[in-house]
């Protein structure tokens, strides 16, 4: 083995090495560590649609509420329109 092949394989080592004490590795190596991880994001992602369904869902019911001069969607946002003024 020359010196290069010797050079490439210590900086290939120590490549690997930093690899494996990323915080990445470390947590796909415990079973713990990553259920704990995907639990987490599955709390954060249903939060995130809730809160977006909710926001989305809000602005889509004020728009519609805007069509008075539709009798059925205008009595029925107007409906909506009221019972989310209640609410807050």
């Amino acid at each position: 083995m020359n010196n290069n092949d010797q050079a490439a394989l210590e900086r290939l080592t120590k490549e690997v090495e930093r690899l494996n004490a990323h915080r990445f590795i470390r947590v796909q190596n415990s079973y713990f560590r990553l259920i704990l991880f995907q639990f987490i994001r599955g709390l954060a992602f249903g939060l995130g649609s809730v809160v977006g369904a909710t926001i989305l869902v809000s602005i889509l019911a004020w728009w519609v509420s805007q069509f008075e001069f539709i009798p059925i969607i205008g009595d029925w946002a107007a409906q909506i329109a009221k019972q989310i003024e209640l609410i807050q």
